[in-house]
């Protein structure tokens, strides 16, 4: 007689669905298969545990990868190099316009400029100004950074034996700015610990110290010399100086140089160059024979008001795509006329591109 009942199967018997489709079963067979699939999910829960510990173990080796390339004594600075940046204090839903001084400045290519000559004074006075009020601004790894390029400038200082004197003022420049800020942790003004800081106080003076006792090197080439040239070639020299203190160092080479390092219009020049007119007014100086004493005017004028900055190479802005560039690397422009559109950025003005 035929089962009767709303499931229609034999008693004992069910429906598996597997692979190849939907297969009938006694009660023997269901449980074998059951206890297949429970042994194949504690394999698989047992093999997710894995994954996960591993996924784990994964994450926690790289971020100490990732503290140890960032930590204090570890060389490697945390460079990026970007041809171009772009700079604007507005924001589109196309662009994000908002960048941090410490962005730019791990961004653009600093390690490379200090190797080029005509960057590197460039590079120095932007570090100067960065040490005198824009340190707390910076993020950590930027502030790692700027450490990373002090370093890299000192050591290629000692190496060359050149820019001696205006390394020696950033690096007072930077301590005298440091111990302030050492004495204001309670603000959180800086980043990191305090004892990174001391740390990096205490390479400082050892910089300084190491450029003190920098001995220059006379050369070994027995040809013609400066001192063999004539007067006329000296003092040609002497009126492509811009700093009023490398001429009174030159002057002190040789009694010669000395006569022609007091020439009145040398003085002159180096006042007009740096210096405007009103201030030139403001600031006479008269000797007892009714002249004007050029070389006293230059250096009372240089402690009332700043020299005029040269560069040989600056970095560049665009006005019309807001790209912040170094002139030879240039960027795609949309301008008719890209020329008209790119200007000089001088290392203060690079400072306040990001002061918003």
């Amino acid at each position: 007689m035929p089962f009767l009942g709303q499931d229609w199967r034999s008693p004992g018997q069910s429906w598996v669905k597997t692979e190849d489709g939907w297969k009938k079963t006694t009660k023997d067979e269901n449980e074998t298969n059951k206890c297949v699939s429970d042994r194949k999910s504690y394999c698989k829960e047992e093999h997710d545990k894995e994954n996960l510990i591993l996924s784990i173990n994964y994450d926690v080796a790289a971020k100490k990868r990732k503290k140890d390339f960032l930590n204090n004594n570890t060389k490697i600075p945390y460079f990026y190099k970007d041809k171009w940046i772009y700079v604007h204090k507005g924001s589109t839903k196309e662009r994000h316009g908002y960048c941090t001084l410490g962005e730019a400045f791990n961004r653009l290519d600093f390690c490379s400029a200090i190797k080029d000559t005509r960057r590197f004074n460039y590079v120095v006075r932007l570090l100067e100004l960065i040490a005198k009020s824009q340190l707390p601004s910076l993020s950590g790894v930027a502030q790692k950074n700027y450490m990373n390029i002090l370093e890299r400038v000192v050591q290629k200082v000692l190496e060359n034996q050149q820019n001696v004197r205006p390394i020696k003022e950033l690096l007072q420049t930077l301590y005298a700015s440091l111990c302030s800020l050492v004495q204001d942790m309670g603000k959180s003004v800086l980043v990191g610990n305090i004892n990174i800081w001391v740390h990096r106080m205490e390479n400082i003076l050892q910089w300084h110290q190491q450029l003190d006792n920098i001995q220059i090197n006379r050369p070994t080439n027995t040809g013609m010399t400066f001192l063999d040239l004539p007067a006329s070639l000296h003092l040609n020299i002497m009126h492509r100086l811009s700093d009023g203190r490398d001429l009174v160092s030159l002057g002190q080479v040789c009694p010669d140089l000395s006569v022609l390092s007091e020439d009145r219009l040398l003085w002159k020049k180096l006042c007009q160059y740096h210096f405007t007119d009103r201030q030139i007014r403001k600031r006479l100086m008269m000797s007892e024979k009714g002249h004007l004493e050029w070389k006293k005017m230059y250096f009372k004028l240089c402690r009332c008001y700043p020299h005029k900055e040269q560069y040989s190479d600056t970095l560049q802005f665009c006005t019309h795509c807001h790209i912040l560039f170094w002139k030879d690397t240039d960027h795609p422009c949309t301008a008719n006329n890209p020329e008209s559109c790119c200007k000089a950025v001088s290392p203060q003005g690079f400072i306040n591109l990001f002061k918003f």
